[in-house]
């Protein structure tokens, strides 16, 4: 997930379409600012993706969206008459596979309605700048933006229906009620599988002293899944270690989000804090988190050092540590993400002894970190999100899956 400079991998946005007018990504920007609204349709027209309206407030996005059907909807949270935490689920409701990125400032009740709305279906969030001249002068926001654009728009139009009456202009589809399956659409079709090799499994594994865990793009709710999954017994047993892509103020929300869906104390890693068992510790937004020998056993290590992966915090950052710090007494697993932080630092948990473990590109939002360990031949399983709780359970209790 991205938000802040040094946040998640970077790439210049095209600036011309490389898809035919049948493909092109359709795409509605929602913000009460005219100066944003102004700003994101120039680079949607410039990086070829093709702008089906702006809109000011959440009634006028809904009225677009019936007539327009876009792939992918640009919605910030605080507008009149109708906010986007309260559109989204009516925007899911019309077009349960179009895909909702949040835009906001970088407050606290903001992180926290975004996390909230992740929950809800929104498939990202990004931070916009807090005042119009930051927004004009901000190439990362333009880069994330586009980048978020071009990576959910795609996956869209792959599945894309054929416009139907219910979308044809002119036609204003009243809202319906959310769906049960609204909040987590499947794709209408499967996506095609990665060829990739698994590492052969350690025999005669070493018990895990620490639950390692990488994501990126999708991984707020993959996450708190997957640590609902596994349960508080078995993550009592240990220390679980968290790097989310994310900037400050959000990885601080984050961690209070996972402590009370999980009933574990969950907070940001502190330099030089002792790491024990039976909490989860969520690397600071814009700092790196590693690990150094204490006295007392392994500590929290917090540094301010260049990007790595293009990321801060960055996952090879933690996984490096571990290798040295825990060797072959390690849970890893790697969650959805773009690019591929993280691929190093597994490389080095496995010649440490340890297992790694994949998300799969199904459950994935997007397949980059986890399909880069898969491809690299890292990981000795590949599981949907589900079934990666189970397993991850069963190597921290030593109990069959």
């Amino acid at each position: 997930m991205a938000l802040s400079p040094a946040v998640a991998p970077l790439r210049t946005p095209p600036t011309q379409s490389t898809t035919s007018s049948a493909t092109a990504i359709r795409v509605l920007v929602a913000d009460d600012s005219a100066v944003v609204r102004g700003l994101v349709a120039r680079w949607i027209g410039e990086a070829g993706f093709e702008l089906v309206g702006t809109a000011s407030n959440g009634r006028i996005a809904l009225e677009l969206m019936a007539k327009h059907d876009p792939d992918v909807v640009l919605l910030d949270i605080e507008m009149p008459e109708l906010d986007g935490t309260t559109a989204l689920p009516r925007m899911l409701a019309m077009s349960p596979s179009v895909q909702v990125v949040m835009m906001s400032t970088l407050t606290t009740r903001n992180a926290d309605i975004s996390l909230k709305c992740l929950a809800l279906g929104a498939v990202d969030y990004i931070a916009k700048p807090e005042s119009s001249r930051g927004v004009t002068t901000s190439d990362t926001f333009r880069v994330e933006l586009i980048e978020r654009v071009r990576v959910f728009g795609s996956a869209r139009t792959r599945t894309r229906r054929p416009a139907s009456a219910s979308h044809a202009p002119g036609h204003h589809a009243a809202p319906a009620p959310v769906p049960a399956a609204a909040a987590h659409p499947a794709p209408a079709t499967p996506r095609p599988a990665t060829p990739f090799t698994l590492r052969p499994k350690v025999r005669n594994r070493t018990q895990p002293r620490a639950l390692l865990i990488g994501s990126s793009t999708g991984g707020p709710r993959a996450v708190g899944e997957m640590l609902e999954g596994i349960g508080a017994a078995a993550l009592r047993r240990l220390p679980v270690l968290i790097v989310q892509h994310m900037p400050p103020i959000f990885t601080a929300v984050f961690a209070e989000h996972l402590s009370t869906r999980t009933g574990i104390p969950a907070a940001e890693g502190k330099a030089d804090e002792r790491v024990e068992p039976g909490r989860i510790y969520v690397a600071p937004g814009g700092r790196h988190m590693g690990l150094a020998a204490g006295a007392g056993g392994p500590i929290i290590k917090l540094t301010d050092g260049p990007p790595v992966n293009f990321c801060r915090p960055a996952v090879d950052v933690l996984f490096k540590d571990a290798a040295v710090v825990f060797g072959a007494a390690t849970a890893t697993v790697i969650l959805t993400g773009m690019g591929s932080d993280g691929t190093n630092g597994a490389r080095a948990l496995t010649e440490a002894g340890g297992p790694v473990l994949a998300q799969d590109e199904a459950t994935s939002t997007v397949w980059g970190m986890p399909g880069s360990v898969a491809r690299a031949g890292l990981a000795e399983a590949v599981l949907p999100l589900p079934e990666l709780a189970t397993a991850l359970r069963a190597l921290i209790t030593g109990q069959p899956a």
